[in-house]
């Protein structure tokens, strides 16, 4: 597959949203590539936000683990949690936001197309979809996974449809390249706006990835692996968290309660945790479907050092 217009062609603005456009353009930047930090609530969506990210998208491992569920199984409750909080965003944030539907909850093309539609209607500008089967079974036929990407692009066309492959994730020994390139040239065939290979990390493979798929290539962030700058000279456009600060969260909370239990000094970090009164702030901003700017303490009048009741 060669480079061709698509790669840097913008569609014009969609019929449902003002920011569908603004996220298709955030990835059409040559040398600044979005990066896309994942939330798993309203707090996290809207603190990632206030922080100044161009545009937000989920972490269906972080919405599955904070409802007591695990991620990739495809279950209702899972699909619910992930509506819910599109609902719960709806015009609620500044800038767009992407939710990651895993592969479709095992809908059929019509019933993904539905979904696509009801979180365009919340006012998502885009989805993540994959083609990993429920439970890590293998790969959908890339026939079947073109199949709900039509379907989606028929119903939402507006809405930025960025086609996961898992051919190089969670697997041992990874495939050729080529596998991913011929999903990759089947999805865009599709209607796909955006073609994500998570797993895939050495600059090399990244480099061919860019070079052969003719739409924005997002590659998942790996610490110690990757720095943004360097994607960024790849040539890579969209660079994901994916579940990274959910897990990073959980991380910083086992350890601050670990050192107040062994030791008289407070955490390192801890002084930096926001103040009560802000993620109040940041909740009420979202209850109360506040578009405008919060300033970097996310603080709208009020004491955020007021003590928690």
């Amino acid at each position: 597959m060669t480079s061709d217009t698509r790669k840097d062609a913008v569609p014009g603005p969609g019929p449902r949203r003002a920011d569908a456009h603004a996220f298709h353009a955030l990835h059409h930047n040559p040398g600044r590539p979005l990066l896309l930090p994942n939330a798993w609530d309203s707090a996290s969506a809207a603190a990632l936000a206030a922080a100044g990210h161009a545009a937000i998208g989920t972490t269906s491992l972080g919405i599955a683990a904070a409802h007591g569920h695990p991620d990739g199984e495809g279950l209702p409750a899972v699909r619910a949690a992930t509506l819910a909080l599109a609902r719960r965003l709806a015009g609620r944030l500044p800038c767009p936001y992407t939710v990651d539907i895993e592969g479709g909850f095992g809908g059929r093309p019509g019933q993904v197309a539905e979904l696509a539609a009801e979180l365009a209607d919340c006012g998502a500008s885009g989805i993540n979809l994959e083609d990993g089967l429920p439970g890590g079974g293998g790969l959908q036929d890339p026939s079947r996974q073109a199949e709900l990407i039509a379907a989606v692009k028929e119903r939402v066309p507006d809405l930025f449809l960025n086609a996961r492959t898992d051919t190089h994730w969670l697997v041992d020994t990874p495939p050729p390249l080529s596998q991913a390139l011929a999903r990759a040239e089947t999805y865009l065939a599709a209607g796909a706006d955006g073609i994500f290979v998570p797993g895939v990390t050495a600059d090399a493979d990244i480099t061919v990835l860019v070079r052969e798929i003719a739409a924005p290539l997002n590659i998942l962030f790996t610490p110690g692996r990757h720095t943004v700058r360097r994607l960024a000279d790849l040539g890579v456009r969209r660079i994901s968290t994916g579940s990274l600060l959910f897990r990073t969260a959980l991380g910083a909370a086992c350890a601050a309660a670990d050192a107040l239990r062994t030791g008289p000094v407070p955490p390192y970090g801890m002084d930096d945790a926001p103040a009560y009164g802000e993620v109040q702030h940041l909740a009420g901003d979202v209850a109360a479907g506040s578009r405008g700017t919060t300033d970097k303490a996310g603080q709208r009048g009020g004491d955020p050092t007021a003590r928690p009741r």
